[in-house]
């Protein structure tokens, strides 16, 4: 494994618990296991429990700018941007995503309209995954929107790109709780550590080769009047 070196990547783990520091968060203990082996391997790794931040609602990068008296979003979305890997974590709540990972999404999307210096959208040559811990089921229902979201607004999605652990279905033991069987579950180590691994192949593959090519993708090019091959059926011979 030595050889594997990823030390020119960064990675940032949002957690959209809607538990605040220093309560347990068990997406927490997942977050714990993927992050872990990226830093085995030389990913800097930065960490955001979202909920411990006023972050405001909204679709605006500022929301101080529309009516808001406080919103720290603008002081966490320069770590994304600053990161080549992107990790949305968050529980299950009557089957699907946390207010808070819905609140973030949100606010990711805000930023989907900037461009990068290629003129394509700004999260183009970064790679995003996701982790779901909850004890209802809805895993896959789950990351499906997260995943969807994320490469809407431009993030590339690596293969088994999402992980998760959920306990027998109805009340019950939650991922850290003694007797759970979560960081012992051979699936749930399995798609975390296939996850992980994807997330730092595909990252330093688009480092590697400057991104995304920019052509055929790019939003001020398209402005500008470029097309792109693209021809209006009703004028073609």
């Amino acid at each position: 494994m030595t050889e594997w070196d990823f030390s020119d990547l960064k990675a940032i783990y949002i957690n959209c618990t809607l538990k605040r520091s220093p309560e347990i968060s068990h997406t927490q203990g997942l977050i714990d296991a993927s992050s872990a082996i990226m830093m085995k391997h030389g990913v800097t790794v930065e960490e955001v429990r979202a909920v411990d931040h006023p972050i405001a609602t909204g679709v605006y990068p500022d929301m101080r700018e529309h009516g808001w008296e406080v919103d720290a979003w603008p002081d966490i979305y320069p770590q994304i941007l600053d990161s080549d890997i992107l990790v949305i974590a968050g529980p299950i709540w009557l089957g699907d995503n946390s207010s808070v990972t819905k609140q973030v999404i949100e606010r990711i999307y805000s930023l989907s309209s900037m461009l990068n210096d290629k003129g394509q959208y700004l999260f183009y040559g970064r790679v995003a995954g996701c982790l779901i811990t909850g004890n209802e089921d809805g895993i896959k229902h789950c990351a499906q929107n997260v995943l969807y979201s994320l490469q809407h607004v431009g993030y590339t999605i690596p293969p088994n790109a999402d992980a998760g652990w959920i306990g027998e279905a109805g009340p019950g033991p939650s991922y850290l709780d003694p007797g759970s069987g979560g960081p012992d579950n051979d699936f749930t180590n399995r798609n975390t550590t296939f996850m992980t691994w994807n997330l730092m192949h595909l990252a330093k593959m688009l480092k590697d080769a400057g991104g995304v090519p920019g052509f055929g993708n790019q939003r001020s090019e398209w402005n500008a009047g470029t097309r792109f091959d693209w021809e209006n059926p009703e004028y073609r011979s």
